[in-house]
């Protein structure tokens, strides 16, 4: 009997990959640095773990190759299954329309299919000549939480009646401590300045954070208590989803802030020097990517020196009430959700999302390159 041979994975990923049977040769979390100073303290872990995939690469020598986002890494590794005449597939694009343009040469010559997340993607990339295709974007797809809003309540201690304002800081300790401080005294000031409406705070806890940094959250939290209410969360999508508005860190909680279509201001802050370099290189007109998306301004940007407790809650109140700008708001959200699910999406019952269609142009090329491998089975 023939058939095909059985498959197996290794590479680079978290416990979720671990679990659907990867084999970890270097850990997702050990490499997640961002910042051009924050990488730099970083530079020897960041090597070793380059060092150990590279050399996994050279022994084992995969079928195919599937490099998920982490650009400086993986244009390495692309150069290096190139040259071992392993097909590679990048799922999420790097920002290269954003900075580092120059990088597109190194798509174009090592990159096989390049797979994209946001749909203003895929012609930057087909313009210059690289075999891209926007599959929509995973968070679009996910159900909303499933969980009511007096579920979430009992759960959380919180009260059902009361104005829940979610506050996300990011999802890496160095950003909680940069960003965190700052929405809690915004959270004091504005609560202040509406003495008459009970509000409730709602900081979720980010998975990849550890004990340590469990606890410095819950550090920074507590010389708030006595002023105002806050709580700590697991569920970031529902505290989205059951609160009024939201703070939220630029990053990948923009996306769901975005999908889940309750109105929120994005903030962030990192180092000077990072700052003072980003600005002579990033060539986009905004930072949020509810906004790149929609190609305006959609959502308030607190950017740098912009993002102070001030501003937040000049931004955050005027989307409390109901209203002109707060429907305005979150009928430009529910377009964007619209525009982060692709047409193949909507139109076959049968598609299986942008996970599926990264598989799906995954055994297209291993068709490709061992098509004896796929023929059916053979009863002897």
């Amino acid at each position: 009997m023939s058939g095909r041979a059985p498959s197996s994975f290794f590479g680079m990923g978290g416990p979720r990959m671990e679990a659907a049977g990867l084999e970890c040769v270097v850990r997702a979390e050990e490499m997640a640095v961002m910042g051009i100073t924050e990488v730099i303290r970083h530079l020897p872990r960041i090597y070793r773990g380059f060092r150990r995939l590279r050399q996994s690469i050279r022994g084992r020598r995969p079928a195919v190759a599937v490099l998920i986002d982490f650009p400086d890494l993986h244009f390495k590794l692309a150069e290096e299954l190139h040259r071992l005449g392993v097909p590679v597939v990048f799922f999420v694009s790097p920002q290269l329309w954003a900075w580092k343009k120059h990088r597109i040469k190194l798509v174009q010559r090592y990159v096989d299919r390049m797979l994209v997340i946001f749909p203003f993607e895929e012609p930057f990339y087909r313009e210059r000549g690289v075999h891209a295709e926007f599959v929509g974007h995973p968070l679009a797809e996910l159900p909303p939480p499933s969980i009511r809003r007096a579920g979430f309540a009992r759960e959380n201690n919180l009260d059902p009646a009361a104005t829940w304002i979610a506050l996300l800081p990011g999802s890496r300790a160095k950003e909680i401590r940069a960003n965190l401080p700052e929405m809690l005294l915004a959270a004091r000031a504005l609560a202040t300045r509406a003495p008459q409406t009970r509000f409730e705070f709602i900081v979720p806890l980010a998975a990849t954070l550890n004990s340590f940094d469990r606890e410095q959250v819950r550090a920074s939290v507590a010389p708030h208590g006595a002023a105002i209410p806050v709580r700590l969360v697991t569920d970031a999508r529902a505290a989205l989803l059951h609160a009024r508005a939201a703070v939220v860190a630029s990053g990948t909680a923009t996306v769901e802030a975005a999908l889940l279509g309750n109105p929120f201001v994005v903030v962030y802050r990192v180092s000077p020097l990072t700052y003072a370099i980003a600005k002579r290189v990033v060539t986009v007109p905004h930072v949020a990517m509810a906004n790149l998306i929609a190609g305006k301004r959609v959502v308030p940007e607190l950017i740098q020196e912009d993002f102070t407790a001030a501003n937040i809650v000049q931004q955050l109140e005027p989307l409390l009430p109901d209203g002109p700008r707060r429907q305005s708001m979150m009928e430009e959200l529910a377009r964007i959700q619209s525009l982060l699910i692709t047409q193949q999406s909507v139109q076959r019952e049968t598609e299986s999302g942008a996970i599926g269609r990264v598989a799906e142009v995954t055994l297209d090329l291993l068709k490709a390159r061992s098509p004896a491998d796929f023929e059916p089975a053979v009863q002897s």
